[in-house]
């Protein structure tokens, strides 16, 4: 019988970065491929210090040293496949460094994101798919690579096309959870999951384990509440901060602005994706042409092409729109925008929403403190509603004694031992993989 090994290479004892090594016999895959932007915190800050090759991201271990996977070598490919279990760029960001000629295979919408980011993204270091062999799944079909068979199953996270992965190997069943969670807005694909998960009785079982330290009890409904109830009582522009693929979020945030007769204006990359993501009717996404949805764009002297074509994509404001229809509008604004605020020039009882936590890629990177100088200079108040992308202690021990795994391996989490202990009274044996070491299945 072939032995069946995990290696992980990033998310270990960080949020995100996830890389991590299958190996069944001959057959080597990678379960994500992610950056790792704790790590590459400790080196470089955006825009004015960042990597200009691939010498520093080796150097620094944020792109680990290994052969027979990088593009940028001439060796012969040593992993068979990639499984990427949803488009956040700490799971999925540094496929782009990964020999053309190894197969990547993602959810349909995933591959929809991932295409609409690169366009965003276009030329950029560490975020580019050109030339890239992404191959599709949905929940139901089942993968063959060598010795190993991969079925994904969806899950719920604060990104749509979100799987994890039952994976049959020689010495049984591992099972993969990515990033998911039982409160969100469709607790039943989870719940699909973790039954699917159980009737394997798996050898091992790779978890997140994100949320541990101030955790926040909420669901998507609560959620849209409390920003309706925000709406209903302002009475000048409210802004809204969210990530841009959140489309959760968007929906929420859609739905507050139609029972308060006010329209929600988009930013042009999330009218972008939006485009991308219509055909699929599953999504439940807001049409562009809908008389309440506008497309904002931010004031500048060049635009790029993908930004031209979302301007195509329904009807489009500036500030000078927004500063005429200040109660009637919520305005998704990022961080970068916030410079848009001197044409507007929010009136008296405007306020701002951050619907956000989790820093999974650029767009949602905040220097807080700038923030607030920003806010307090207009007078606007903050407020702070969110649900977040990852399961809390209780669901996540509560999944684990249901499943009762073998071996259960905790990453993605900074306070991986404090869960450990928490969950010492269940039947599985818990660890917390070092990086680089190579462990049994």
């Amino acid at each position: 019988m072939n032995k069946t090994t995990l290696t992980f290479y990033g998310g270990v004892r960080e949020v995100g970065g996830n890389k991590i090594l299958l190996r069944d016999g001959d057959t080597r895959i990678f379960l994500d491929f992610g950056m790792s932007f704790e790590l590459r915190r400790r080196y470089y800050s955006d825009p004015f210090l960042s990597p200009r090759g691939k010498d520093g991201l080796l150097k620094f271990g944020i792109l680990p040293k290994l052969r027979g996977i990088y593009e940028f070598e001439e060796s012969e490919p040593e992993v068979d496949a990639v499984f990427l279990s949803h488009s956040h760029m700490d799971h999925a960001a540094y496929i782009s460094f990964l020999k053309r000629s190894i197969p990547i295979y993602c959810g349909a919408t995933t591959e929809r994101i991932l295409k609409a980011l690169s366009d965003i993204r276009a030329g950029s270091l560490e975020f580019n798919i050109k030339g890239m062999s992404l191959k599709t799944f949905r929940t139901g079909d089942k993968v063959r690579v060598g010795s190993i068979e991969v079925e994904p199953i969806h899950v719920d996270h604060s990104v749509p096309g979100s799987y994890g992965f039952l994976i049959h190997t020689s010495s049984g069943t591992v099972v993969y959870t990515g990033d998911f969670r039982r409160h969100g807005s469709k607790p039943e694909l989870t719940e699909e999951f973790i039954e699917e998960a159980a009737s394997e009785r798996p050898s091992a079982l790779i978890t997140e384990g994100t949320n541990a330290i101030g955790v926040e009890v909420s669901s998507e409904p609560e959620v849209r509440d409390k920003i309706n109830r925000i709406v209903k009582d302002a009475s000048g522009l409210v802004m809204a901060n969210f990530a841009f693929t959140d489309i959760d979020r968007l929906r929420s945030f859609y739905q507050a602005a139609a029972w308060n007769n006010r329209y929600l204006a988009i930013t042009l990359k999330q009218a972008y994706l939006l485009s991308r993501l219509s055909s699929d009717p599953k999504l439940e996404i807001p049409r562009l042409d809908d008389e309440r949805l506008l497309i904002f764009k931010k004031t500048k002297k060049r635009y790029y092409g993908w930004e031209m074509e979302a301007m195509e994509l329904g009807e489009t404001i500036d500030s000078a729109h927004i500063k005429r229809l200040q109660s009637r509008v919520i305005l998704a604004i990022s961080f970068y925008d916030l410079e848009e605020l001197i044409g507007i020039s929010p009136v008296p009882g405007s306020c701002y929403i951050l619907s956000a936590s989790e820093p999974f890629n650029e767009e949602m990177e905040i220097d807080y403190e700038k923030l607030v100088n920003w806010l307090d200079h207009y007078g606007l108040p903050q407020y702070h509603t969110h649900v977040s992308g990852h399961i809390t202690p209780l669901h996540l021990k509560d999944t684990l004694r249901t499943i009762s795994p073998r071996k259960i391996f905790l990453i993605h989490g900074t306070h991986l031992e404090l869960l450990s202990r928490f969950m010492d009274d269940l039947d599985s044996e818990i660890l917390i993989p070092e990086r680089g070491v190579v462990y049994e299945v």
